[in-house]
């Protein structure tokens, strides 16, 4: 009973944070010309955004199956695009405490696949997205000192990359530490976890498909974003959405709304901004990305309504499938709203 409450008041205060951040955002603007761009956007370009989308899943679900191979669990790729697609619209749809990731341990589990092996790879998947994340994000400074003079802004972006690189070769170093540091509860199962990524990454048979379909991810939704701008009317390069794009996904990534919603928008307003788009236009680009993530929810809850496995489902259970796995205190939960 304790434990609803929690989940309740947690859900409770990232809505309340989504419509804050939302109704700031649009205090600015002019509501009106928002409208107009939400209502006159280029349907071709459009469906060309929700076509990247619809391709990212089969890229993320291909990540997803190179990590699980390496654990030595055999997944096959229809079952686990299923798996991918029904976890979407537990993250978008019906956003709750539980999250995607936790139903993504949950369906492996009914699949026979053991705790630790379903959690590792559900967490080590989170943690290479954001490794690759984090290397785009390197790879777009020198841009972004060169088209963007805001000097705040510079050193925000800069700033966040920075703390991106040391927390990630931190955490694959850990194993380093004297032994008795290693041994310490505390910080035992992120060694663990750190070996397993530092592995998937430099000594997997798949390490380059691996590390190649991270990147692909974010440059697809960046070439997705820049769609969306063109198709209201944005002046945005190819080459501005691949430097902005990755801090507006690493942004969102921060588990502290309702799906991403408000954070995003947030995010995406001030980095487009950057680039000379107005407010309008960028929060436009936001919410029809958010849109688009609504509508592949929905396809991931039409497979979950035809799915054998949702009689015997229960939001306690997939809650318990993410506290009780072993070795990875909390790595199984929701990490983020995109992949």
């Amino acid at each position: 009973m304790q434990s609803r409450f929690k989940q309740a008041a947690l859900f409770s205060v990232k809505l309340l944070l989504s419509i804050a951040v939302l109704v700031y955002i649009a205090r600015g603007l002019d509501l009106q010309q928002l409208r107009s761009h939400l209502v006159s956007v280029d349907p071709f370009l459009f469906v060309l955004a929700l076509t990247l989308i619809f391709f990212q899943t089969f890229v993320l679900n291909g990540r997803w199956e190179l990590i699980m191979r390496a654990l030595g669990v055999s997944l096959d790729w229809l079952a686990g695009w299923r798996i991918l697609m029904i976890s979407l619209w537990f993250n978008q749809v019906l956003p709750s405490s539980v999250g995607g990731d936790a139903v993504r341990i949950w369906l492996l589990r009914q699949r026979g696949v053991h705790w630790s092996e379903a959690v590792k790879g559900v967490a080590a998947d989170r943690f290479t997205a954001l490794i690759g994340l984090i290397v785009l994000m390197v790879a777009g400074l020198p841009f972004l000192t060169s088209r963007v003079s805001n000097p705040a802004a510079i050193l925000a972006i800069g700033g966040l990359t920075l703390a991106g690189v040391a927390g990630t070769a931190i955490l694959l170093t850990l194993d380093r530490l004297p032994r008795r540091l290693v041994a310490h509860p505390a910080i035992a199962s992120f060694v663990r976890f750190g070996t397993l990524v530092r592995f998937l990454l430099l000594q997997s048979k798949s390490r380059a498909l691996l590390f190649g379909s991270a990147l692909l991810i974010h440059l697809v939704t960046a070439a997705a974003c820049y769609a969306l701008a063109r198709g209201v009317g944005a002046q945005l390069s190819m080459t501005d959405a691949g430097v902005l794009i990755p801090p507006v996904v690493l942004l969102t990534a921060v588990p502290i709304s309702i799906s991403g919603w408000g954070v995003r928008e947030g995010a995406m307003v001030a980095c487009l901004g950057l680039a000379g788009v107005p407010s309008e236009q960028a929060l436009s680009v936001s919410l029809l990305l958010g849109a688009i993530s609504v509508i592949i929810g929905l396809v991931g809850g039409a497979i979950w309504l035809a799915s054998p496995e949702r009689g015997s489902y229960s939001a306690d259970n997939a809650a318990k499938a993410a506290e009780e796995a072993p070795s990875y205190d909390g790595l199984g939960r929701e990490v983020s709203s995109q992949p």
